[in-house]
């Protein structure tokens, strides 16, 4: 499947979870601790919002893998990107620590989380929050703009990490870092899951493996290249079955592999 492919795919998914909730539909794909592929709910993220300051529930679509904001060291007065802003839960936890002279900005590619996120926005009243469409591996940004960047749960849907990474570092100043939360591969994932478009959108096939995923971060000149958390995401044997032979979830059981989600950080020199 072609990148241009793969992101329609990412939009569309993504469209259409950030509709479901402007509409208050309850047969949304994902719910406050999960990602979906096919019909089956997949535990992604484990970690609650509910008492960390800036947490707004109507910009929580349940779409992340941790909390990056926990260990991005970001400072009041801070100018802060988080890329795949969705409908702005993670600008908002940021806006919290930065306060009144830092700044916020969201970066989407799908026109309905933008539109979400700008009127989460406007009931907050926060005048240092923004929202900006553009894809992350062709950011609409200045060189050198931002202290802190931060996402959840959306580099692994990116189809060139390395485009993403080269980006990141373009727009971090001298001095500045990243801390994202994403998912990561252990092991070889089957390919029956990695090339199932659903399981993509759903925050899965379109992880890499671990080793690789950090070898990219070092090769675009991030130092002191840090991984807070790793965590173990379980996939339902339902899940499997839709992909698998018998056979086939017990090798992939037994061979150790799996998905993770990883919270890792990286300085800019």
């Amino acid at each position: 499947m072609k990148s241009t492919e793969l992101k329609q795919i990412v939009q569309e998914k993504y469209a259409e979870i950030a509709n479901q909730r402007l509409k208050k539909d309850s047969s949304s794909c994902c719910n406050s601790s999960g990602c979906c592929g096919s019909d089956i709910e997949i535990s992604m993220i484990g970690d609650e919002y509910k008492d960390i300051e800036g947490h707004n529930p109507d910009a929580d679509l349940g779409l992340g893998c941790g909390i990056p904001t926990q260990f991005a060291e970001i400072n009041k007065g801070d100018h802060v990107l988080d890329l795949g802003s969705g409908a702005g839960n993670d600008c908002f936890v940021a806006r919290a620590i930065v306060g009144e002279t830092g700044k916020v900005t969201g970066l989407d590619f799908t026109d309905a989380m933008i539109t979400k996120a700008i009127e989460n926005n406007r009931k907050l009243g926060y005048t240092n929050v923004d929202f900006v469409k553009g894809d992350i591996e062709e950011m609409p940004l200045t060189d050198n703009t931002f202290d802190v960047i931060v996402s959840n749960c959306v580099l692994n849907l990116v189809p060139d990490k390395h485009k993403a990474f080269a980006e990141i570092m373009r727009v971090l100043k001298p001095g500045g870092h990243f801390c994202v939360s994403d998912v990561v591969l252990k092991g070889n994932l089957p390919e029956k899951l990695r090339k199932d478009a659903e399981m993509y959108a759903g925050c899965v096939s379109g992880a890499i493996e671990m080793g690789l995923y950090l070898d990219i971060i070092y090769e675009h000149g991030f130092t002191n290249v840090t991984v807070h958390i790793e965590k173990e995401i379980e996939l339902p044997v339902a899940v499997l079955e839709n992909y698998l032979s018998k056979d086939e979830i017990n090798g992939f059981i037994a061979s150790g592999s799996g998905i993770f989600s990883i919270t890792v950080s990286g300085y800019k020199e």
